[in-house]
């Protein structure tokens, strides 16, 4: 593989087949962050080959965090799914607070909850969420909440697609939950 270093000097970076063994167990759609990253670390130390234990090293420090841990009490994991025109005037914040909090559509969650997913619908007729569903399921998703300025009359334009973007969720066997904060 290559990498273009800042002195604009390209490096051929090698690979065990251990540590390219251990590259096929990175899910795909971060493998190339992955790749990017190991090699950033194996060339700044001076080396040009990727070992596996470069592999194991990069994951402890860029992603290890993210994983349970044996013995850890089961998380349930969430995520907010919010209106694409609604997001250009507003940051979340309510969201984000009614949960940190654990208020109005977040009563019922206990300590072990956490947010792993915040983002929009991508738009009418919502059709980022199919695609960030399946990423989502590989992190253990548990629940998604559709927020609260998508079901919105008073204020807002009710979400022309909520049904569609409810039954699409569905459909992958994920929990909804309709609200936020309102």
């Amino acid at each position: 593989m290559l990498m273009e270093l800042d002195n604009e000097e390209v490096v051929i970076v090698k690979w065990t087949e251990e540590a390219q063994a251990e590259l096929q167990k990175i899910p795909a759609f971060v493998r190339d962050m992955a790749v990017k990253a190991v090699e950033s670390e194996v060339t700044a130390r001076g080396d040009d080959t990727v070992t596996a234990e470069d592999l194991r090293r990069s994951r402890e420090k860029y992603i290890a965090f993210a994983e349970d841990k044996p013995g850890q009490k089961k998380k349930t994991r969430i995520a907010v799914v919010r209106c694409e025109t609604v997001s250009e005037v507003c940051p979340g914040v309510a969201c984000m607070a009614a949960f940190n909090r654990r208020q109005q559509y977040f009563k019922s969650y206990g300590d072990e909850a956490e947010i792993i997913g915040f983002f929009t619908c991508g738009g009418c007729p919502g059709r980022r969420v199919s695609r960030l569903m399946d990423s989502l399921k590989k992190h253990k998703l548990d629940v998604v909440h559709l927020s609260s300025c998508m079901g919105l009359s008073d204020n807002y334009i009710p979400c022309p697609h909520y049904e569609e973007i409810r039954k699409s969720i569905e459909n992958k066997g994920i929990k909804v939950v309709d609200g936020t904060h309102h």
